[in-house]
């Protein structure tokens, strides 16, 4: 009888998720084939004008196979959506630092493919994008070094930091925030 409860529940709270409506979700202006958001009607919170917005996320969770890793589409989610809100474009930066597993996700498809990865590496895909526009990639060297990774195995870009916790701080010194979720 407790099962069927604990199921009866999980079921009923599984339902708001399937009813989302998400067909006002687009990407763009800036990457348009990926990190989609929607605009927002009636905003009153505003963001000051003279705000810098420069935010850090913080990546340790690999990628579903063959899908974009959640957490780095989330920068280019951010980027789209100030950009499309009207927000100067100089005052929005965004840095991805991957650590742990995730590290994986940021393998050329070379790389990919000698760790005899399955699927495809949806995220090293979008990388250069990412980098074009102008959010940084830094992989934590500890994580690099534990999962016998070279710089040569990256896509081209990508930075190596000593670990994940310097390229914070550092990052947080330049005026970035850690982004909370």
């Amino acid at each position: 009888m407790k099962r069927l409860a604990v199921l009866a529940a999980s079921l009923i709270l599984a339902v708001p998720a399937a009813a989302q409506n998400l067909s006002a979700f687009n990407p763009g202006p800036v990457f348009t084939e990926f990190g989609p958001h929607a605009p927002v009607e009636g905003q009153d919170f505003a963001i000051p004008e003279e705000m810098d917005l420069f935010i850090t996320f913080d990546v340790a969770k690999p990628a579903e196979q063959d899908k974009i890793n959640r957490t780095v589409e989330s920068a280019a989610r951010f980027v789209n959506m100030h950009n499309a809100a009207g927000v100067d474009p100089a005052r929005v930066r965004a840095a991805v630092v991957v650590h742990g597993k995730a590290s994986l996700d940021l393998l050329t498809d070379a790389a990919w493919a000698a760790r005899e990865k399955d699927g495809s590496n949806a995220t090293g895909a979008i990388i250069p994008t990412l980098l074009d526009n102008g959010v940084r990639i830094i992989l934590c060297g500890q994580s690099a070094a534990a999962y016998g990774i070279t710089k040569a195995d990256l896509v081209p870009g990508v930075e190596m930091a000593l670990s994940a916790m310097t390229a914070h701080a550092v990052l947080q010194r330049q005026g970035y925030t850690v982004n909370p979720f």
